[in-house]
């Protein structure tokens, strides 16, 4: 029998547990910098120590993303990245081999446009598991709920480490898969330094749920991803893997390196 998107999700927290180490998550813009060479880095990524992925529609405004995303975004659509060719290339990964959970990340409107029940339907015969919106509040997310619940598919929610306790309580109980922590303020991008109040904020989100807790926003190098290893059940880095592709001559091959060496630094953590 197929797996659903949240045993497909729970399977790799777990796998990962068993390692004695947290799960890795890399982000990738889909279409970056075009068609044919973002599905060579994903599948790139998938053999280089992911455990999950996390692919980005492309769109005009994205909101929570700093400078790199925003640049891959804008590049993957003047290369034609549309919603419809996302699903399409998520379709192209899955037959291409890969077998880690895909979680489709990306704004409402394009997915309001498209049709919340279509796309999730779509989204769900193509192979993806589970979505993340990030401006999409747990008290407007019926319609996408009630439709991911149906199939089984994750609705990931964001929370901040300015989200009050009840606003972390609400979070938490609508989250499904995983409840992303965001680890700062601000928008995605790499840092030079983690947040000092991470740990307190991780505490507090785990007093909220059971859900295992990835953690994004800002991790970029192998010694903050061991530290956030050690904090959380999932480690999500996406603009310094982004960045290390942009400038390569050879886009998969950087991103395996990449990945791998994320991935190398959580083990034993």
């Amino acid at each position: 029998m197929k797996t659903n998107g949240l045993e497909h999700i729970a399977n790799a927290f777990s796998q990962a547990r068993t390692h004695g180490r947290a799960a890795l998550m890399p982000y990738y813009t889909l279409g970056f910098p075009d068609a044919a060479r973002s599905l060579s880095v994903l599948e790139s990524i998938a053999c280089s120590g992911a455990d999950l992925i996390e692919l980005g529609i492309p769109f005009s405004d994205p909101l929570a993303d700093g400078p790199t995303i925003q640049h891959s975004t804008q590049v993957a659509l003047e290369q034609g990245a549309s919603l419809e060719r996302c699903l399409t290339w998520v379709a192209q990964l899955r037959q291409r081999g890969v077998r880690q959970p895909l979680m489709l990340m990306g704004y409402i409107n394009p997915i309001l446009a498209f049709g919340v029940q279509r796309f999730v339907e779509a989204a769900d015969h193509a192979g993806a598991d589970g979505f993340i919106v990030p401006d999409l509040p747990p008290e407007e997310a019926g319609e996408l709920e009630a439709a991911c619940f149906a199939r089984q598919l994750a609705l990931v929610f964001l929370a901040a480490p300015t989200s009050t306790p009840d606003r972390l309580s609400l979070i938490a109980a609508h989250t499904t898969g995983f409840l992303y922590l965001v680890s700062l303020t601000g928008v995605t991008g790499a840092r030079r330094d983690l947040s000092q109040d991470l740990a307190s904020f991780t505490q507090r989100a785990r007093a909220a749920t059971r859900t295992p807790l990835a953690i994004g926003f800002g991790v970029s190098t192998p010694a903050q991803a061991r530290t956030v290893g050690q904090l959380a059940e999932g480690v999500i880095i996406g603009s310094a893997l982004i960045d290390s592709v942009a400038h390569a001559d050879d886009p998969a091959a950087a991103a395996a390196a990449f990945v791998s060496q994320m991935a190398n630094s959580l083990i034993g953590h």
